[in-house]
């Protein structure tokens, strides 16, 4: 897995203006709120000629809210389902494989966007996507359950 490098390391937190590397963040807001579980996700929308993904890190404090830090790229237009879709796993596992490597902290789940009803069409894709990241040694949850991170991430692609 490469590590994630240049521009996909800058991170912004959301409702602020802030920018900062993900690694540097994550460690020193560990520092002050070590009981925070750590959330992550990414949700894609396609508009006239791009696509937009955005890939969130949430800090989950139980029972008293969460933070969010995230990230947005704008790619021309992916009009292939699965290749957009796929692009949401593989952004998140980069994520949670880099942020163990560099901060030592546990990923508490990967948040898919994918529905386990077989009525949506990312239902297709849930059992790859599952499979790729308990492989790599996370946990992840998708829809219907709570998914923090990937609401955050829906929120930021408008």
């Amino acid at each position: 897995m490469n590590e994630l490098e240049g521009r996909q390391r800058i991170f912004q937190v959301m409702d602020g203006e802030t920018r900062m590397d993900f690694s540097t963040y994550i460690s020193s807001f560990w520092k002050t709120y070590p009981h925070c579980e750590l959330h992550i996700g990414c949700d894609s929308q396609n508009f006239k000629t791009y696509t937009v993904y955005v890939t969130t890190i949430v800090f989950r404090f139980p029972e008293s809210g969460a933070h969010v830090i995230y990230r947005k790229e704008r790619l021309p237009k992916i009009y292939d389902m699965w290749t957009k879709l796929w692009g949401e796993t593989e952004r998140s596992v980069a994520l949670a494989h880099a942020i163990h490597q560099e901060c030592g902290i546990k990923i508490k789940q990967i948040d898919l966007d994918f529905n386990t009803d077989p009525a949506f069409p990312s239902n297709k894709l849930l059992s790859a996507s599952t499979g790729y990241v308990n492989s790599m040694g996370f946990s992840s949850k998708a829809k219907p359950n709570l998914l923090m991170a990937v609401w955050a991430a829906n929120a930021l692609c408008q």
